[in-house]
C-alpha cells in the first residue's frame, strides 16, 4: 500500500553501500521505519533531502505486519538549517526526536506530530534569552502527551492536596508530594517561583519571564531524571544525555 503523508525525519543511518534506513514520525501512522534504497548514490533523486529533523511529504510503501517499509519519495517542505548551526538548539531538537522515536508506537497520533512540528519551529525562532524555557516546555509537552504527566496539585503518594507555596518533588513517585510524605522520601525542594514554572511547563505553556540560568539548569536536570525514571523504561537515551550536558546560550 502506497501511503502519502506529512513526515519528519527523526533518525537516519547508512544501510549497505548505497541505502539508508530512516525513522519518520507521521500524523496517522506514528513512527515508521523505512529503507530508502540507493539514496547515498551521487545521482540519487532525494538522498540529500533526508537530513535529520527535515520535514516534508513522504511516499512510503507500507508492508502489513512488517517493521521495515520502503520509502519511495520525500519532498522537503522545511529543513531548518538553523538547528544544526547552534549546538544548544540542535541538542534540544535531537532530544525531542529521540523521545518520540523511542516512545511513540506505529499508530495514528496526530497530536504528537503537531507537538514536535510546533516545537521545531519554536526552537528555530526563539531568542537566546527565552530558549531555555522554550526547550523545557517543548520536552515536557511530549512527556505529558505520552501519558507521563507528573502529579502537580495532589500528592503523588497519598492523593492529598499539596500545600500552597514551595513544595517537594519526588522523581521516583512521579510528582509533588505533601509535607508528610516528603519526610520519608528523597525529594527536590522547589520554591514558590520554581513550582510555578514547573506547573506552567506541565500545563503546556512557557513562563512569561525568562527562567534564570541556574534555575533553568536545575529544571533540565529534574526533567531528565523524570524521563529516565518514568518514560525511558531502561532505553538508552543518548540524545537526552547530550542535551542535559550542553550549555545553553549565555550560560557556562
Amino acid at each position: 500500500m502506497l501511503v502519502t503523508t506529512p513526515a519528519i525525519v527523526l533518525h537516519a543511518f547508512p544501510y549497505g553501500e548505497s541505502s539508508k534506513i530512516v525513522r519518520l514520525v507521521t500524523p496517522e501512522h506514528g513512527v515508521l521505519s523505512a529503507i530508502a534504497k540507493g539514496v547515498r548514490r551521487p545521482k540519487s533523486r532525494f538522498g540529500a533531502r533526508l537530513q535529520l529533523l527535515s520535514e516534508g511529504v513522504a511516499q512510503v510503501y507500507v508492508k502489513q505486519n512488517r517493521d521495515l517499509h520502503t520509502l519511495a519519495e520525500f519532498d522537503v517542505t522545511a529543513q531548518r538549517p538553523e538547528l544544526s548551526q547552534d549546538v544548544a538548539r540542535y541538542a534540544a531538537a535531537s532530544a525531542l526526536a529521540e523521545l518520540v522515536m523511542r516512545c511513540v508506537a506505529s499508530e495514528s497520533n496526530p497530536h504528537i506530530f503537531a507537538l514536535i512540528e510546533e516545537a521545531l519551529v519554536r526552537l528555530v525562532e526563539v531568542d537566546p534569552v527565552h530558549f531555555p524555557a522554550a526547550s523545557l516546555a517543548a520536552v515536557w509537552r511530549i512527556v505529558c502527551a505520552l501519558g507521563f504527566a507528573p502529579a502537580i496539585h495532589e500528592c503523588a503518594v497519598d492523593g492529598r492536596m499539596v500545600e500552597p507555596g514551595g513544595a517537594a518533588f519526588s522523581v521516583i513517585d512521579g510528582g509533588f508530594v505533601c509535607a508528610a510524605c516528603a519526610r520519608t522520601r528523597e525529594t527536590s525542594k522547589l520554591g514558590v517561583d520554581d513550582r510555578a514554572i514547573l506547573e506552567s511547563f506541565v500545563s503546556g505553556a512557557e513562563p512569561d519571564a525568562p527562567v534564570p540560568p541556574r534555575h533553568a539548569k536545575a529544571h533540565r536536570r529534574l526533567l531528565a531524571r523524570f524521563i529516565r525514571q518514568h518514560v525511558a523504561e531502561n532505553r538508552d537515551l543518548r540524545a537526552l544525555d547530550f542535551w542535559e550536558a550542553v550549555p545553553w546560550p549565555g550560560t557556562s
